[in-house]
């Protein structure tokens, strides 16, 4: 029988939409297919070459702290059936690991990441884009929940930081990739009826694929 062509499945959406959670319930949701899923936030450029002080004055939210040939290239091997490296990024440190994470190739593959669709080259390999839609104050909670609880941040550092770089760059950066999307999902991780229905259309692309 001829091999599949794999799907791959872009989420994006502002910093605390949602879109990870979204991500890890398609991802559970097609527990027993070939499915494997990458992050975007793990191709932060590495930054050994400067200091940690240099590295925290870096701006984060844009674009150019991505090595997006990179992602680009590794989602060309996994779909020629190639397995990749996924470089780790270290946050306490703010560069790579020495360490990377061995990735096999699969039917699906889920990325997801805050700016994936502002890459052409990354966009245009993605079968179906999603674009996960959630209130800025919401977006806002979230992130400053998170930053405390996992990444030992005061909330000082972390409203600065959003004032600053989160908010003008995902106003500039995030919010117009919006018109790229297939499907624009409202609520993120609540929408259980649009993840259902993204699950019943991945479902269906890959019963094509094997006809």
């Amino acid at each position: 029988m001829e091999m599949r062509h794999p799907v791959i499945i872009g989420v994006t959406g502002g910093s605390g939409s949602g879109k990870t959670t979204v991500s890890r319930e398609i991802f559970d949701h097609l527990k027993g297919e070939s499915v494997v899923m990458i992050q975007q936030d793990s191709y932060y450029k590495a930054q050994d070459n400067i200091s940690v002080a240099q590295r925290r004055q870096k701006n984060y939210d844009h674009p150019d702290a991505f090595d997006m040939a990179l992602l680009a290239n590794d989602l060309r091997k996994l779909v020629q059936r190639e397995a990749i490296e996924e470089p780790i990024y270290d946050y306490k440190v703010s560069t790579r690991a020495k360490e990377t994470r061995h990735v096999e190739p699969a039917d699906v593959i889920i990325v997801e990441g805050v700016l994936l669709f502002v890459d052409q080259e990354v966009r245009d390999l993605l079968d179906i884009k999603v674009y996960v839609d959630t209130d800025d104050d919401l977006r806002f909670i979230r992130r400053l929940q998170r930053d405390m609880s996992e990444r030992a941040r005061t909330s000082e550092s972390v409203i600065t930081q959003y004032l600053e770089t989160v908010k003008p760059m995902h106003h500039q950066f995030v919010e117009p990739t919006k018109r790229y999307a297939d499907v624009i999902l409202p609520e993120g991780g609540e929408n259980k009826i649009g993840i259902n229905m993204l699950e019943a259309r991945i479902r269906e692309i890959l019963a094509d694929a094997q006809h």
